[in-house]
This record gives C-alpha cells, structure tokens and sequence, in this order.
C-alpha cells in the first residue's frame, strides 16, 4: 500500500455550543479544481457544477481532531528481532527507515446556503505548501479529484464510499474538502473500543451478568458486526475497482462507521475515505503516469515481475486486495483481544515476518495462546474459511490474489444463522 494512515481525534476543547463561520484571520478563495485534459468530459462537468466550490456555502465548527498521513519511503532490511506485547518479529532498525508523515486537520461544520443548506460536514483541512510541501497540495487535489471522478461514474454512487460535497482553498494555501458528516468513528475506533471493552468485563471476573448466554450473544453480535463491516469495504472497494480507480492506502483508519454498537449491525454503514493516494488505472493513465504519488506502487509492481501496462493494473488491483487483507487480519484479531494484547503494526509483521504469510502456521501458533482463541474461533468459522479467505487475500503472488467480487462471494461472507441480526439484547 502506498501508505499507512494514523487518526488522533481527540476532541478539542473549543466550545461546541455555535457553529460559526471561518475565522476572519483566514482569508479564502475558490478551490481550483484542475482535470487533465482527457478527464474534460461532459459527465465530469456536470458534477463538477454540482459541487459547492464557494467558501461562503459553508459554516466552520469546532476542531474535533486530527489525521495523519505515514508514508515510509525507504528502508534497511537488515533484520532485528523485537519482542511488542510478547509477539516476537523482525524488525528494521529505525535509524534506517524514511518516512515522511502529513497530518491534517478535522473541523465540524454544515451546508451554510443553498438547496444542501443545513446537510453536516466533515472537513478535512491540508496544510498549505510552506508546513505541507508540495506533496499536500498533490494528495488533496488527488483526493477531489478522486471522488469526483467516482461520483460520476454512474447513476447510483457506491454508498460504500464517502460523500464529498465540495471544497476551497485559503489564501496561505491550506485546502479545505468537505464531506458528508455519515459517521465520526473509524473500523480502527470500533477495533480499540471492542478491545478495551473486553478487557473491562474480564476484569469484573465473577461479577459478570446471571445470564449464562450474554457473553456468547456478545460474541455472535460482534462476529456479525465485523462480517457486515468488511463487507461495506469490499463492496466500496469492488466499486472503485470496476470504475478504474485504487484506493492505495487501506486501512482501519480509512473506513467510516456509522455507528459503533454491535447489536446495531444491521444500520450499519461502512464508507471508504482517504483516496488521497488513490490511482487511476485506466490504460491511458497508465501509460502517462508513473511518477508523482503513484511512484512506490509501479516500483513495486516492477519489483514484482509486473512490467506491462496489463500486469501492472493487475498489480494494482492485487495491492489494494492485500491492504484490505491486513485490514481483515485487524478486524479479525484485536476485537477479540483483550486491550495491549496486539495491535496493527504488530500483527502485520507476526504475519509478513514471522510467518512469511503462511496462515496455518499463524493459526497453529496462536491456537497454543490463549489470549487469541476468541480470534482463532472467529476465523474457525465454516470450518476453517475464515483463515482460508484470509490466506486467499495475503497471497505473496499478486496474480494468485482473489478481486474484490470474489472475496464478497466467498462463504465466510455470507450470512449464517448465528450472524442473523435478529439478534437482540438479553
């Protein structure tokens, strides 16, 4: 993946009582939304028209957090063995990574005029070129200009993915890209609250609920939960994939929620966002533009064996099928882990380095720990396809990785009876 993506949304300290419009100190104008030539067509301008472009149609809330961007440019990969949270892994010695982070900021606001008046908004600001660099302004006009595209793609919108409303630009050149506020939660928010909630009922011990079968109703709630919220990912990744376009930085924290609550599932709504390193695949592009925030994905793709313009967009798609596989792997292990126990990073390298992508020798390893059988179980389901999909996905050949259709076809997608969301609260 092109990068990895850390959230930080701790909630500002700013009254929330008003929302007020843009601070007089910040001087804005228009967004200047650019298309490549062969990107001029009909379709696109009229979405195009129909995004909010004027700095005046909004209204500025309260600061409620912020969002990185990590991208690791190069590294040694001269091995040391490290021991995080007793998973032992080869790590590279961190003098020798480079890594260049972004991080933007998160602001509340609405649809100050017009017929959306009143619609909440999430905006996500970009540092302007002299905190930012060049890269800022590349990945927030990559960004628009993604979702624009995908919003004008057909007649029904993925509602997988996240709703963009329009955006502008100030005069010290931070660019501001509203969003349809769906949701303020994160898979990597619903991982860690899952996680903690888990260790605090453990640690009541005997004083748990009289209710016998409350713990195993939690559990079927949270297998559901997770199943209906990957399955929003991949329907939002199939959907981007079919109109030509990566995601390239899939993660925990690049899926919205709606909601939190396990017994909730059955509204809940998982949106794809960060498309700030997303990448058009089209044959056309492909053949262009091998530079810029594509740059890693093509090396790699060379490094791989994948030279043509055919074996590169494979690649492509295959990279995005893998980055949706750790995030699998995430939403399969911490949830039902009590807090510290792993985290994302960690487990990425248990699986990359440890064990070389070989899932049964994972599965073997932590069968023997009892802190992951609640996780064994849970990819135990249908006789063993959890691990099976999750295998499929983590292919180290790209061209033997499943697309996103296919994952959604596979049976441990589909809904069982002890998946139901009939499922209520003893």
């Amino acid at each position: 993946m092109a990068a990895g993506c850390i959230t930080t949304c701790t909630l500002s300290p700013h009254s929330p009582s008003s929302v007020t419009h843009t601070p007089s100190s910040v001087i804005i104008k228009s967004f200047n939304l650019k298309f490549q030539q062969n990107e001029k067509t009909a379709t696109h301008g009229r979405y195009r028209a129909s995004l909010i472009m004027n700095p005046e149609s909004f209204e500025v809330g309260r600061l409620i957090g912020s969002y990185g961007f990590m991208n690791v440019t190069s590294y040694d990969t001269s091995p040391q063995l490290q021991d995080v949270g007793g998973l032992k892994f080869q790590d590279v010695r961190e003098g020798d990574v480079q890594i260049r982070s972004l991080f933007c900021r998160l602001y509340e606001g609405r649809v100050a005029q017009g017929p959306r008046k009143g619609t909440p908004i999430i905006f996500k600001v970009y540092p302007g070129k002299q905190i930012g660099g060049l890269e800022a302004d590349m990945m927030a006009s990559n960004e628009l200009k993604s979702h624009a595209f995908l919003q004008s793609c057909s007649q029904s919108i993925s509602k997988n993915i996240q709703i963009l409303l329009g955006g502008f630009e100030t005069k010290t050149g931070e660019q501001w890209l509203a969003f349809r506020n769906d949701g303020k939660y994160s898979a990597a928010d619903y991982a860690k609250a899952s996680s903690e909630k888990l260790s605090k009922n453990r640690a009541f011990g005997e004083q748990k609920s009289w209710n016998p079968f409350e713990e195993e109703s939690n559990i079927k709630r949270k297998r559901f939960f997770i199943i209906k919220l990957l399955q929003g990912v991949l329907s939002g990744l199939a959907y981007m994939h079919d109109n030509e376009r990566l995601h390239q930085s899939l993660g925990p924290s690049s899926v919205v929620l709606n909601t939190m609550v396990d017994k909730d599932a059955a509204y809940l709504v998982p949106r794809l966002r960060d498309l700030a390193f997303s990448v058009d695949i089209r044959f056309s592009s492909l053949e262009e533009n091998a530079y810029g925030l594509s740059e890693g994905l093509w090396r790699r793709a060379r490094s791989s064996g994948a030279y043509t313009t055919m074996e590169k967009r494979a690649f492509g798609i295959a990279d995005d099928i893998y980055g949706a596989g750790l995030l699998f792997a995430t939403l399969a292990f911490i949830p039902f882990c009590e807090a510290g126990i792993v985290d994302s990073l960690s487990l990425q390298r248990l699986l990359e380095t440890t064990f070389k992508l070989d899932l049964a020798a994972t599965r073997e390893y932590c069968l023997a720990d009892d802190r992951f059988l609640d996780a064994v179980k849970f990819l135990d389901s249908g006789d063993g396809a959890g691990w099976e999909l999750l295998q499929m996905m983590l292919n180290p050949d790209f061209r033997n990785r499943p697309i996103a259709e296919a994952v959604l076809k596979h049976s441990f997608q589909q809904p069982l009876p002890c998946r139901a969301p009939s499922l209520v609260e003893t």
